[in-house]
C-alpha cells in the first residue's frame, strides 16, 4: 500500500484499520466462513463486515470478541492483540496532534501519527541517520545538500526541523517509546554539513545511547552484503513486538506500508538478522566516540 490512508466517499481507511481487517479476514477464511456468516453474528450486513475487513470503519471490542468466538479463535494472546490493535486504531482516528498543523504529505503524516501511539520502533538505516536521532543541524544540512534526496514534501526547512524535534520527545517523555536502531557505518562517515555538524550529531547519538529505552548498534563496513542494503525500513509495534507490526519504507520517490502479517514478519526477521551481525552496543558506542574524537 503506497498511501497511509485511502478514501471512499466520506470514509477513510487507516494503516492500523487495514492491518486489523486483514487479520480478521485471514481468520474468517481459515474458518471457511463468509462475510454473511460474520454479519449474522454481529447482527449486521455482509457489507458492514466487508468495510471492517477493508479497514474502512473502527471496530468495537464486542464485535472482535464475537468474531473470534465464531472463527474458533481461543488463543488469549491472539484475541488480546486484535483488541489492542483495535483500541489504538480507534484512538488514532480520533486523535489530533501537532502533526495536523504541519504541511506534510498524507502518508508521512500518517506515519508520524502512528509513531506517536507506537510502543516500539525498530529502524534500519543504510543511508541516513534515523529521524528520531537527528540533530537540527543535521536536518538542515541534509535538506540543503546538493545531492539531497528528492522530496515531495512542502515543508520549509525550519518546519521540517520542528517536526523532527517534536517526534523526538517520545524518547524522553512518557509514555516512553522503545527504539532499537541499527545504522550502517557508512552513514556515520558521511554526515552532511562538515565537521561541526558531524561532531554535534555524533555527540547526540552518544547521549541517546545512554537512554534506557534506546538500543543503538552499528553495522560495520566489513559486515558483508544483505537485503537491507537495498533501502531503509522501520518496523512499528503497537503491542508486543511481532504481534501486530506494520512496516514503513521510505524510498527516494515513494513511501509505502507493509501491512500484511507475513510481509511484516519478513521484515521483523530481516531486522533481527542485521542486528545480530552488527557490532554490540558497547562496541558501537566506542566506534561512534572514536569517530567524534577524530573530528
Amino acid at each position: 500500500m503506497t498511501q497511509g490512508q485511502a478514501r471512499q466517499g466520506n470514509s477513510t481507511t487507516s494503516v492500523l484499520g487495514r492491518r486489523l481487517g486483514g487479520e480478521l479476514l485471514k481468520l474468517r477464511t481459515a474458518a471457511g466462513l463468509t462475510q454473511g456468516d460474520a454479519g449474522r453474528v454481529l447482527t449486521s450486513s455482509a457489507a458492514k463486515v466487508a468495510k471492517m475487513e477493508g479497514g474502512w470503519v473502527p471496530i468495537r471490542d464486542p464485535d472482535i470478541r464475537a468474531l473470534c468466538e465464531l472463527y474458533g479463535v481461543r488463543d488469549i494472546g491472539v484475541v488480546g492483540g486484535l483488541l489492542e490493535l483495535a483500541r489504538v486504531d480507534r484512538e488514532r482516528r480520533k486523535a489530533k496532534g501537532w502533526w495536523d498543523h504541519h504541511s506534510m504529505s498524507g502518508i508521512l503524516q500518517e506515519y508520524v501519527a502512528l509513531e506517536s501511539v507506537a510502543t516500539a520502533i525498530r529502524s534500519w538505516e543504510p543511508g541516513y541517520l534515523p529521524g528520531l536521532l537527528q540533530t537540527p543541524d543535521y536536518v538542515r544540512a541534509m535538506r540543503r545538500a546538493p545531492l539531497s534526496m528528492v522530496t515531495t514534501e512542502s515543508q520549509s526547512d525550519e518546519e521540517f526541523v520542528e517536526s523532527r524535534i517534536a517526534r523526538q520527545r517520545r524518547l524522553r517523555e512518557e509514555p516512553l517509546l522503545t527504539l532499537r536502531a541499527v545504522i550502517y557505518e557508512a552513514t556515520l562517515l558521511n554526515i552532511p554539513g562538515g565537521a561541526a555538524t558531524a561532531k554535534g550529531q555524533l555527540e547526540e547519538l552518544l547521549r541517546a545511547a545512554e537512554l534506557p529505552n534506546v538500543s543503538l548498534k552499528v553495522f560495520p563496513l566489513n559486515g558483508g552484503t544483505h537485503q537491507g542494503l537495498n533501502g531503509p525500513f522501520t518496523v512499528v509495534s503497537f503491542a508486543e513486538p511481532g504481534a501486530m507490526d506494520v512496516v514503513y519504507m521510505d524510498a527516494p520517490f515513494s513511501k509505502r506500508w507493509m501491512e500484511g502479517g507475513e510481509d511484516a514478519a519478513a521484515y521483523d526477521a530481516l531486522f533481527e538478522k542485521i542486528a545480530v551481525h552488527s557490532l554490540g552496543e558497547r562496541e558501537s558506542v566506542s566506534l561512534i566516540d572514536q569517530l567524534r574524537k577524530e573530528l
